[in-house]
């Protein structure tokens, strides 16, 4: 999902497609629903960090992006 606040259409189209091809790099758990919402800081990324960052918040055993908050 990309909002207004990530551009105009072309940046949200490509906000979307990014995060889409990054959801597909990761590992994702096949019985979980993953909602992904784009920021403007997806288009201006680089493609890498954004797989990185995906698969750490996946990772992560509470999904909150935050492991040392137990």
């Amino acid at each position: 999902m990309a909002g207004r606040k990530v551009g105009n259409a072309v940046k949200r189209n490509k906000a979307k497609r990014r995060l889409r091809e990054a959801a597909r790099r990761v590992d994702l758990e096949p019985t979980t629903a993953y909602v992904l919402v784009a920021s403007p800081d997806v288009v201006a990324v680089s493609f890498s960090e954004l797989v990185a960052s995906l698969s750490s918040l996946v990772s992560d055993d509470d999904g909150t992006g935050n492991e040392d908050e137990r």
